[in-house]
């Protein structure tokens, strides 16, 4: 008897504590617990990446977000940066295909599976994990079954928290989402003597792991020009000289070297092109040339060289005329960008030592300071992973890969002097 009556009560006071009488006598459930608040939304058009690849059906980075998912193996990876430690609760938004999907969502070690709701501009909370410190976050994407051809259209990563609170990095404009997918570009501006220079020489050495698919490392930067050596897919590799043209005017071909390919470029403004096909490798330390001499007619000529240490010798790239222009050598410079968005999540970093210049009166003058500044991607905040400054001696320079690490634009950087000028022989060159 005694159970019975502690049963009774018990089952009272569960009703008691769990429901509520309206004035109507119709009994109604307390809600369950909302959802935490997930209201910042993370554009996939700016800010997404296909880390790995699949071996069918690749998916698609498009303006409006992930396009054309099929594939279990790919893994799309949404990057921004936070700037407070705390809670963040993540979810999606998207627009689903014919058929059912479920997909998992993972923050390192953390994984939430969601089965996606059916309509345009769904969202689906997936989970909340604790970041530990600022920077930059890195959320991946996974299918895990379908029984359409498709996944899901996913526009948006959508985040709230604590650690989203005060300032989010990431992209948010989409006219510029091309730039922002290739990441910030950076640059070494040299100071050099205020006199007639007529070569430029330095060094470039890119580490090992470092030499990223669509990477270009410039190492020779003029007013009218650059020099340098990029990667051009995983089976060519290019020694890369172009000159601009003025703003009237054609910029010509007086001659190339052996195995060298001449044009025009155009899309980032029109010049003429140069560039040789070589196997360069990483860890090894190239050297480079640039002259640039008034021909008293009107014109300035411009001529590259790059150091084969296999050969142990140097080679013609091409040598351009450029018409109404009549200047010495100027604003000196390096620069690191990317040119393939897709590949914009890749780190990347060189090292530019022994810098020179030859003036007009055939003296060499060492190159020891530069200023580090970065492009509009940085500037407007769209990406911050990007560093400069001086390493055993070298300047540096850094980009890509979501790294937490900044250096303040506009820094300046110097190092001591090498005292050790080219030992070229310029009445010998090719």
């Amino acid at each position: 008897m005694k159970t019975i009556i502690k049963s009774r009560i018990a089952l009272f006071l569960f009703f008691f504590l769990t429901t509520t009488i309206s004035l109507g006598g119709n009994i109604n459930l307390l809600p369950t617990r909302a959802q935490p608040e997930i209201n910042k939304a993370i554009p996939l058009g700016g800010n997404a990446f296909i880390t790995q690849k699949g071996k069918s059906g690749t998916p698609k980075i498009t303006t409006q977000g992930l396009k054309n998912w099929s594939d279990f193996m790919s893994i799309i990876s949404i990057f921004f940066r936070v700037e407070r430690s705390g809670e963040l609760h993540l979810g999606i938004r998207s627009e689903t295909v014919p058929g059912e999907a479920t997909i998992k969502l993972s923050v390192g070690k953390e994984v939430f599976v969601v089965d996606l709701s059916k309509g345009v501009n769904k969202t689906d909370f997936a989970g909340s994990v604790s970041v530990a410190n600022p920077g930059y976050v890195r959320v991946d994407l996974q299918g895990i079954k379908r029984t359409g051809t498709f996944f899901a259209n996913i526009s948006d990563l959508l985040i709230g928290g604590a650690a989203s609170e005060g300032s989010v990095i990431f992209a948010n404009d989409p006219e510029n989402f091309y730039w922002s997918r290739r990441g910030p570009s950076c640059h070494l501006n040299y100071t050099t003597p205020d006199e007639d220079k007529e070569y430029f020489y330095s060094e470039l050495t890119v580490p090992k792991g470092e030499d990223k698919l669509g990477s270009y490392f410039m190492a020779n930067g003029f007013g009218e020009g650059y020099m340098g050596i990029q990667v051009n897919s995983a089976t060519e590799r290019r020694i890369l000289f172009s000159v601009w043209d003025p703003d009237n005017g054609k910029t010509t071909l007086i001659k190339k070297g052996t195995g060298v390919h001449a044009g025009g470029f155009g899309g980032e403004g029109t010049g003429g092109q140069s560039y040789l096909v070589f196997n360069w490798k990483a860890g090894v330390t190239y050297k480079f040339l640039t002259r640039g001499q008034p021909d008293n007619k009107g014109n300035t000529i411009y001529t590259s060289w790059f150091f084969d240490p296999d050969r142990d010798s140097w080679k013609l790239i091409a040598s351009w005329k450029r018409p109404n222009t009549h200047t010495w050598l100027t604003r000196f410079h390096g620069f690191l960008e990317n040119f393939i968005p897709n590949e914009g999540y890749q780190e990347r970093k060189a090292l530019w030592g022994n810098q020179w210049v030859r003036l007009a009166n055939g003296n060499w003058v060492e190159v020891t300071e530069c200023k580090f500044t970065i492009d509009a991607t940085g500037r407007n905040k769209q990406r911050m992973d990007y560093a400069g400054g001086i390493e055993n001696n070298r300047f540096f320079l850094r980009m890509g890969g979501f790294f937490n690490e900044t250096v303040l634009p506009d820094t300046k950087f110097s190092k001591a002097r090498s005292q050790k000028p080219p030992g070229i022989n310029l009445n010998n060159l090719p």
